[in-house]
């Protein structure tokens, strides 16, 4: 009784750290959706870009990296030479598999017709009398200033701290002939549909050889990424979670204290370890009562591996994963250092610090029962904001042209045909209004170079203004915001203080959701139980984006290209701030009392907010829209210290060049 009370004890400590069922379902959902769209048929791109790795699977946490692989649609690779009738060999670039020489679950690639784009070419090695693809110099070719290689990927930091890794592969349209053996292993899981659309969706290779293969440099490795996130997928939540506490005992316990040269398992063998498990039925029921007997039947397989040293990839079990790190004296030192964790037993976990306390707890209050509805853990205030926040990351519509916005509505047509879940929904209606706020203003930007007739411009200016209106009628309650800037840029003044004066009631009201802050209690009074596609549009405000390739508002055009030479893509401001700026902007040509009333509530707002409604990694760009609306008022010193203190926050926007700019402009 007492080891099922701890299991459910350490389920609820992961569903807190990890994820409720239905946060990792609208994760998935949602970064689902958006590669739905952004890569659908109909915008013809000429690559794919699949995120992948535990972002990818449903894990948030700050150890979660932002793995993406990225592979041309153009070139595709074949197993057989007879597979090229299905390709149009002059759009189609044919890529061979040869494995002759390679260790199973490794390749050569090579070009057949030798027809390739240039970066590919120029990548390419001479061997056997044929073309090669070295997989070192195509990797190579992908590092820019600020990453390093690693694996098979280009690694760095993103905005000075997010760890990222970009693998630049190939995508093969058949399953490999080396894993046909999985087909017929799946009798039991995964269920047939899920195999069939594994098989179906083929597989890639990445830029890597394998370290005891006779050609390191120029062989790539069979990736299974995609099946493995299907995999994941099917999963029920206690698999998924015991996915999860591996991953912990791995950071937490095993490698703990290790330096990264002497870290010999990572968290792939883990997953490894979780699907054999579940395949070969080991433990019968997967259920928040015993997650530990879950976790414990993959300690021991892993154990054996490690004691046999042989790590059987799932796909292709001749592939031994262990074969190139793990043997001789390392392999003696692992076995050892988890054999002494076995013998300590279930217990080891209380050297975990996510998941000790959950155990002491129990330990502590024998009789304690443990409720592990998803309803209890987590609040519905809390999933929305999870929700919103994922909506807000993966809100990736950028600059677009009218006819780019055509092919997107059409792509949006199409998807809304499918069987959508509730998350599907709200990031569809939210990446539309995004459609039609960045070609609306796309337009704008254009039109002061516009040379057609008047009435031209009045359809276009009416066309634009539309767009806007119905980014605010599906978008969130700030992007009413966007139709303001642009009433202010055409000079229509009173018209943009109307649209102020709504937008500043709708996000004064208390059940308002703004990242974290938000009143809990008349929040649920207000919108509690209703969609989220309605609370997005009554109850949610977000950062302003200003994509730096358009120019908004001429005052902040500086700030802007200063951001753009810098490689930064957008101006994120929090949308009190935007809204008392154009308050004043607007008001200093119609009513100079309102406009100084704006100007004194920004200063309110930017010198005492406690990062509530002014969160403190913007504040660079907050402290920065202060000086300049003081320095058109002319206060000259209280802009100079806006400015000074501008310079003192952390630089997420890159604007230092213009505030440094506008300092010397004050001629003090």
């Amino acid at each position: 009784m007492a080891v099922r009370s701890i299991s459910e004890s350490v389920y609820v400590g992961m569903c807190l750290k990890m994820g409720t069922p239905k946060q990792v379902a609208s994760r998935r959902d949602i970064v689902d959706l958006r590669e739905m769209l952004e890569y659908n048929k109909m915008m013809k791109e000429t690559s794919t870009a699949m995120l992948s790795g535990s972002k990818r699977e449903g894990f948030r946490s700050h150890e979660s990296d932002s793995d993406t692989m990225i592979w041309l649609n153009d070139h595709r690779v074949i197993w057989d030479f007879s597979q090229v009738q299905f390709y149009n060999t002059q759009e189609d670039a044919v890529i061979l598999c040869d494995s002759s020489e390679s260790p199973p679950g490794f390749t050569l690639l090579w070009l057949p017709l030798e027809r390739a784009n240039s970066r590919v070419i120029s990548a390419c090695v001479r061997m056997h009398g044929g073309l090669y693809i070295s997989s070192s110099k195509y990797r190579s070719s992908f590092i820019k200033h600020g990453s390093i290689i690693h694996g098979p990927c280009s690694s760095g930091l993103r905005e000075g701290v997010l760890e990222y890794d970009h693998a630049y592969c190939f995508v093969s349209d058949s399953w490999p002939p080396s894993a046909s053996s999985w087909i017929d292993r799946c009798q039991l899981w995964p269920p047939p549909h899920v195999v069939n659309d594994i098989v179906r969706n083929g597989c890639h290779f990445v830029a890597i050889g394998h370290k005891l293969g006779n050609h390191l440099d120029n062989e790539w490795r069979v990736s299974f990424s995609q099946a493995e996130y299907k995999l994941v997928c099917s999963m029920n939540h206690t698999q998924f979670l015991t996915y999860g506490l591996l991953k912990l005992f791995l950071k937490e316990i095993i490698n703990k204290g290790l330096r990264d040269e002497d870290k010999l398992l990572c968290s792939y063998h883990m997953k490894t370890t979780v699907f054999w498990a579940i395949q070969q039925n080991t433990q019968p029921h997967w259920r928040p009562q015993n997650i530990l007997g879950g976790f414990w039947v993959c300690f021991k397989l892993l154990l054996k591996w490690v004691y046999e040293g042989v790590c059987p990839n799932f796909f292709i079990p001749e592939n031994n994963m262990f074969l190139s790190n793990i043997y001789g004296e390392a392999q003696k030192t692992l076995f050892t250092r988890l054999y002494r964790l076995y013998k300590t037993g279930i217990t080891l976990l209380l050297h975990s610090p996510s998941i000790s306390s959950y155990i002491t707890n129990v330990l502590c209050n024998p009789r304690l029962t443990i409720c592990t509805d998803e309803l209890i853990l987590v609040s519905e205030v809390e999933l929305d904001k999870d929700i919103f926040e994922e909506i807000y990351e993966n809100d990736i519509i950028g600059t677009l042209d009218i006819h780019t916005c055509e092919k997107y509505l059409h792509a949006v047509e199409q998807l809304l045909s499918l069987p959508l879940t509730q998350y599907h929904i709200v990031m569809l209606q939210k990446l539309t209004a995004s459609i039609f706020q960045h070609s609306a203003l796309f337009i704008l930007h254009n039109m002061y170079s516009y040379t057609g007739s008047n009435k031209q411009l009045y359809i276009v200016d009416k066309l634009s203004c539309h767009m806007l209106k119905l980014t605010a009628k599906f978008g969130y309650v700030s992007d009413m915001l966007y139709i303001a800037m642009y009433y202010y840029k055409t000079f229509r003044y009173r018209e943009a203080i109307s649209v102020i004066d709504l937008t500043k009631v709708k996000l004064a009201r208390p059940y308002l959701m703004y990242w974290s802050h938000v009143d809990r209690e008349r929040y649920t009074e207000a919108v509690g139980g209703q969609s989220l596609s309605t609370k997005m549009r009554q109850a949610v405000a977000q950062d302003i984006c200003l994509n730096n390739s358009i120019f908004y508002i001429n005052e902040l055009m500086q700030e802007q290209q200063c951001s753009k030479q810098n490689s930064w893509p957008k101006l994120n401001i929090p949308p009190l701030i935007l809204l008392h700026m154009l308050d004043f902007l607007c008001s200093r040509h119609v009513d100079t009392i309102r406009a100084q009333r704006a100007l004194d509530d920004l200063q309110v707002l930017v010198h005492h907010d406690q990062g509530q409604l002014v969160p403190a990694y913007l504040r660079d760009i907050s402290w920065e829209i202060l000086g300049i609306c003081q320095q058109i008022s002319g206060n000259l010193h209280a802009a100079l210290y806006s400015y000074q203190q501008s310079l003192r926050q952390y630089p997420i926007h890159k604007i230092q060049t213009a505030t440094r700019q506008r300092i010397q402009d004050l001629h003090l």
